[in-house]
Formats: structure tokens, C-alpha cells, sequence
């Protein structure tokens, strides 16, 4: 089995619970180096769940959640807080709302990760935030606050400083889903590069034109549980799922247009 074969994230019988109400129930995927697994389903079906489990910004009720090379957490025994550090030090997520410190410039943004939780030199922060700021466009907004930036701005700032802290993984929850239309493309734009680019990603969105452009598996969620898994070719254009199919047919983006070329 060759390098690529191994999965860089296995996750096996993952359920969470927020009072009475099963969000997650027995949710099992893998993502491989380099793959790009695309999230999608209704409100309140448990996809970004799985994301703050991944990130460790949940704790599951069970499962295990491992990563190629470590860590692996059982959430069926005692996690503490070592293991949840564990699993965030793998994974970078960017959020629907950026969370951007509004008190802090762009470049203060990108460097607090690395130089606070990862113990960066400032200068190595700066230098690779700078890097990283130029390649989405943003050189200039560097000593710019959140509130001077456009909505699209915000969200390229949000993907620089998940990218700054170097993670094996990087999750997208709906990255797209707060913007104005017209600026929905630049974000996708950097998406796309991410992915040519080789960056292992867990995404979350309804662009399904998208999805289908840039992912390697597509699982549809549905209250907790993955109802359909497949290539996008196959779930997007003709799933085997009727609860799938109805979830697209409720999509405003047509689906049998051509192929991206």
C-alpha cells in the first residue's frame, strides 16, 4: 500500500449527543493525503458537528478519531485535554463567520495562532504570513482592520491564517455561505488553488457546482447519519438515495449542465 493509499484521517463510530437531541449517530469517514471530501445536506443534519469534533472544539459522546501517524482519541474512554490539543494541532478550520479578532490588523490576525498556541518566532510568523497574504491577493491589506475589508477580504483572511498554523488538514464550514453573491468566486478561486495544490480539506458547502468541480468523495448527510457516500459524478448527477435526491432537488443550482473543463 503506497503512502497515498493510507488515510490521513479515519474516523470510526463518531455520535454526539446535545441533550436529547442524537446530532451525530455512528458517522464513519476517511480522507486520504492530498483528497478533498466534500460535506453536504440539510440545516441541522450534523456536518459541521463533525467538524468541531475533528477540530476539537467538541468532544464526541464516542468513537475514535485518528490521524496517520497519531494521535489517536478514544472518545469512549477519558480525553483530556492533551488529546484535544492533539487533534486541533492537526487540523486548521476556517468558520462561516471568519472570527477575525476585529481589534487585530490582518497581519496580527494571520501571526496569533502560530506565535500563541504553536510558539513561532515572531519574525518566522511575520515572513510566512506576509507569503501567504500575497498568493490570495491581499499584500496590501496587511495592516487593514476587519472592518476595512469586504466580506470575500474577510474570508481570504480566514483561509491565510488557518494555512499559517500549517495543518495536515484544513476544514471548511460553509465558507461561502455569508457572502454576498459576487463575492462568493474569489473564495471559491482559493479553494480550487488549495486543492490543485494537494491540501488534504474537509468541506462543507452547497455550492454544488463546486463540489463537483474539486471533490474526491461527496457524502450527504441526513439527521445525524451518512445516507449516500460517492464519487460527485455519480451522487450529484444520479443518486441512489431518494432522501438524497430530494435534498437536491430542493438545490437552486441545476445539475446537468456540462462539466467543468
Amino acid at each position: 500500500m503506497s503512502p497515498t493509499d493510507i488515510p490521513l484521517l479515519q474516523v470510526t463510530g463518531l455520535e454526539k449527543s446535545f441533550g436529547t437531541n442524537r446530532v451525530l449517530d455512528g458517522v464513519d469517514l476517511e480522507v486520504r493525503r492530498g483528497d478533498v471530501l466534500v460535506l453536504i445536506g440539510p440545516s441541522g443534519s450534523g456536518k459541521t458537528t463533525v467538524l468541531r469534533c475533528l477540530n476539537g472544539l467538541e468532544t464526541p459522546d464516542a468513537g475514535v478519531v485518528a490521524f496517520d501517524g497519531g494521535p489517536t482519541v478514544d472518545f469512549a474512554g477519558k480525553v483530556t485535554k492533551t488529546d484535544r490539543t492533539a487533534l486541533r494541532d492537526r487540523s486548521a478550520m476556517v468558520f462561516q463567520h471568519h472570527n477575525l479578532f476585529p481589534h487585530l490588523t490582518v497581519i496580527q490576525n494571520v501571526i496569533e495562532g502560530p506565535v500563541q498556541a504553536h510558539g513561532v518566532p515572531k519574525v518566522e510568523a511575520i515572513a510566512r504570513a506576509e507569503t501567504l497574504l500575497a498568493r490570495v491577493g491581499l499584500t496590501e491589506k496587511r495592516d487593514a482592520y476587519p472592518s476595512e475589508l469586504s466580506g470575500g477580504q474577510q474570508q481570504r483572511v480566514g483561509i491565510v491564517r488557518a494555512l499559517a498554523l500549517q495543518p495536515q488538514l484544513l476544514l471548511f464550514d460553509e465558507p461561502t455561505s455569508a457572502l454576498d453573491p459576487e463575492l462568493v468566486g474569489e473564495v471559491l478561486t482559493v479553494l480550487r488553488e488549495l486543492a490543485n495544490e494537494g491540501w488534504t480539506m474537509v468541506i462543507v458547502t452547497h455550492e454544488l457546482g463546486f463540489a463537483r468541480e474539486v471533490a474526491d468523495e461527496v457524502l450527504f448527510f441526513d439527521e445525524g447519519v451518512i445516507v449516500e457516500r460517492g464519487a460527485p459524478s455519480e451522487l450529484l448527477r444520479a443518486p441512489k438515495k431518494e432522501r438524497t435526491q430530494r435534498f437536491l432537488n430542493r438545490l437552486l443550482r441545476p445539475l446537468d449542465g456540462p462539466d467543468p473543463a
